[in-house]
């Protein structure tokens, strides 16, 4: 057996020998337990997940996320984890939520990759994740803590929001975020001339990779569903399902759009953004010859998966994209 399965099984062991541990010491899963660690309230209720129903407490108090939608549904909605997977390692949890927010937040492993003993270590009472992402450690996660899965990310952040309110004992709050969220959709739209100058106006958004093609992002993502939720219109071969067109930079034309905005992830360089934007092709697209191309923040419109990261892409597109109309 190599040493990686090896390290594997020892974590679902122990996994196992904690969930013993904690039934042993009257710690089911209606036992809820304060920031202290303290014994708090046991009322519990029960939340229909892709995994099944799973019975979690009113008013958790100490909850771990493990992807970056789940921790913007937890602050949003009030709550600072006691702990958070982070995209790489010593990354930080956001650049985008509010600070205060985020103080405290214990490391608990990467997205994907969360480490079961220090989930364990803090005994949290609740865990948020999704399917797509620790499906294999569904198991393992539910003998810690009662642990509530939306089937994926990105296009579903509304309905992943609605669960993770309803997990966390907070869909009164959630109903005033939502509602806000549209507020704001619908004042951008008008600040775009209403919704049939917004259909009129193609809206693309590109993104250039360190190491990978550059993405022209469809309709199945959380930019996609944003694009669509303001009514704008979107270029022939980026409205469509699937998540995005891979282009080369010799295909950059594919791209072709009244607006564009755009980010960068890595190095500008290493990414093709710098050869790219400065080739002839690039020059040539619409949104470039009238001055409509903007470049936004990466980790806001690529991490920000849920009604905050939401409410910075419309703070972007209103201060660059309706300000120059």
């Amino acid at each position: 057996m190599s040493s990686s399965l090896t390290r594997r099984a020892t974590v679902v062991a122990l996994a196992t020998a904690f969930a013993v541990t904690l039934t042993a010491c009257g710690g089911g899963k209606d036992d809820t337990r304060s920031s202290d660690g303290k014994k708090g309230d046991s009322a519990t209720h029960t939340v229909a997940t892709v995994m099944g129903e799973v019975k979690v407490p009113n008013s958790p108090k100490r909850v771990v996320v493990l992807d970056t939608d789940a921790l913007d549904s937890a602050v949003t909605l009030g709550i600072t984890p006691v702990g958070a997977t982070t995209v790489m390692d010593k990354a930080p949890f956001s650049t985008y939520l509010p600070e205060d927010s985020l103080k405290g937040i214990k490391a608990v492993g990467l997205i994907a990759e969360p480490n079961l003993e220090a989930i364990h270590a803090l005994k949290p009472d609740l865990i948020l994740s999704s399917k797509v992402r620790d499906e294999k450690n569904y198991k393992s996660l539910s003998a810690i803590a009662p642990t509530v899965f939306s089937d994926t990310t990105g296009p579903t952040w509304r309905k992943n929001f609605d669960l993770h309110a309803d997990a966390l004992g907070k869909k009164e709050e959630a109903e005033k975020v939502v509602a806000d969220y549209d507020t704001h959709v619908k004042k951008l739209t008008e600040a775009l001339g209403g919704p049939a100058a917004a259909k009129k106006t193609r809206v693309g958004f590109v993104r250039f990779v360190e190491g990978a093609d550059t993405r022209l992002y469809l309709n199945d993502t959380f930019v996609g569903s944003i694009l669509k939720d303001l009514q704008v219109g979107r270029p022939a071969n980026q409205d469509t399902t699937g998540f995005s067109l891979d282009v080369s930079p010799e295909q950059i034309d594919k791209a072709n759009a009244d607006v564009i905005f755009y980010s960068t992830y890595g190095d500008a360089k290493k990414a093709k953004e710098t050869d790219t934007t400065g080739g002839p092709l690039w020059k040539k697209l619409d949104a470039v010859k009238n001055g409509k191309t903007f470049k936004v923040d990466d980790n806001v419109w690529m991490l920000g998966i849920g009604y905050t990261g939401a409410g910075k892409v419309l703070d972007e597109m209103e201060k660059n994209y309706a300000a120059a109309k």
